[in-house]
């Protein structure tokens, strides 16, 4: 029987080493230092507590890292500090370089690190959740077999460590912006008395703006006019005590794209003009649309 550690059992993580028991797997947890909320949920999905991060790395195969992403680093490096030669998987929102950062921790120890991305909500008998994994082939592969048949889909990335926590960032970026400029878009729209009419021209639409990828090239095309309205908005946010710092930044990515004034280009075009600042140069008028 395989043995999964999970640490810090919070919403996502318990009911991912819960799925990993319902496949079969023995799920061990350490309550030391963790709240009656973790205790309460590692009760619910009957995961086993053990003493100890020393006794977790003693009887784990798999140890999971699905915790707050500005402790990432802190709990790998309690983990690289034990004797444990088994797969550790951190599945946080991480960038590359912080991954690669963790993955030097277990240098000197005999673990093999595998970089991973959770996408999707909790599972459950409901919902599926999907694991992105990157990294070296048979711990890999060790690691999908432990969620097979269960509601947690594993996605296998081809690349090294990096990609899966790449890959969540890339989602995050527009995921969670997206939802508060949302929140600010409909206060403002509230600020002034047009919310109805703003959710009527929301509900027109049916599709993500992050799956058209192909009006990205009128975007940079457009962003010489664009620019200066986002800096409207963030205007009109601060004149109604909102957060327009959102807005400002937009403004600043369309200045990237600003010497790309009605030129037409391809969409990977579009996406290497935002690798490099842009000369600043905002022709015509402001009022033109």
């Amino acid at each position: 029987m395989t043995v999964v550690g999970i640490l810090h059992p919070g919403s996502m993580g318990a009911a991912i080493a819960a799925q990993a028991k319902q496949s079969g797997a023995k799920v061990v947890w350490c309550p030391s230092g963790r709240s009656s909320a973790s205790s309460e949920r590692a009760g619910k999905y009957g995961l086993e507590p053990v003493g100890s991060l020393a006794a977790m790395a003693d009887q784990a195969d798999i140890i999971l890292s699905i915790c707050p992403p500005a402790h990432a680093v802190e709990v790998a490096a309690a983990v690289a500090a034990q004797p444990f030669s088994g797969v550790y998987v951190d599945g946080n929102a991480i960038s590359p370089a912080t991954m690669d950062r963790i993955s030097t921790l277990f240098d000197q120890s005999g673990a093999t690190v595998v970089d991973g991305s959770v996408i999707g909500s909790p599972p459950s008998a409901s919902k599926s959740t999907r694991l992105y994994l990157a990294g070296p082939r048979e711990p890999v592969a060790a690691v999908a077999s432990v969620f097979s048949g269960s509601a947690v889909h594993v996605r296998l990335l081809p690349g090294p460590l990096g990609q899966a926590s790449a890959l969540k960032l890339s989602y995050s970026s527009y995921q969670k912006a997206s939802r508060a400029l949302a929140a600010v878009a409909h206060a403002l729209a509230a600020e002034h008395g047009v919310e109805e009419e703003l959710d009527e021209i929301a509900q027109g639409r049916t599709t993500s703006y992050l799956a058209e990828t192909a009006y990205f090239p009128k975007v940079a095309a457009r962003a010489w006019r664009w620019a200066p309205e986002m800096e409207q908005v963030a205007r009109a946010l601060d004149e109604a005590g909102l957060p327009s710092e959102l807005a400002t930044a937009s403004a600043g990515v369309m200045e990237r794209w600003g010497a790309l004034r009605d030129t037409p280009m391809t969409v990977p075009q579009a996406l290497a003009a935002l690798h490099t600042r842009a000369s600043s140069q905002q022709a015509g008028p402001e009022t033109e649309r």
